[in-house]
């Protein structure tokens, strides 16, 4: 079942930083501040890098990982962390949701 009422498809993409000291939970706290817009959620408290779960819209997988990597080079932009490099990047469509739903349906 077909479940988009537009061309584009809701894309939550969980991207991960990675660098050489630990990130604080003030910093954390600043990035979840700067995700918060893109309906997204940060993490990395107290290991060796830091993460976000965001949404975006996009044709495809591959054109949302390529949004969200900017739109969360952007927000990391906007916050005392430093800008490393993302060292992972995966993406769940929102059709993907509904067809796990699906298959859970008795």
């Amino acid at each position: 079942t077909d479940y988009r009422k537009w061309d584009n498809v809701r894309y939550s993409i969980s991207l991960y930083a990675e660098g050489d000291r630990e990130v604080s939970l003030e910093e954390v706290v600043e990035l979840a501040d700067a995700v918060a817009t893109l309906e997204g959620i940060a993490s990395g408290y107290g290991t060796m890098g830091y993460g976000a779960q965001i949404v975006v819209e996009a044709d495809n997988s591959d054109a949302a990982v390529d949004v969200a990597l900017e739109k969360f080079a952007a927000a990391v932009a906007t916050t005392s962390l430093p800008g490393w490099p993302v060292v992972k990047a995966e993406s769940v469509s929102e059709d993907d949701d509904y067809a796990e739903l699906e298959d859970q349906i008795p």
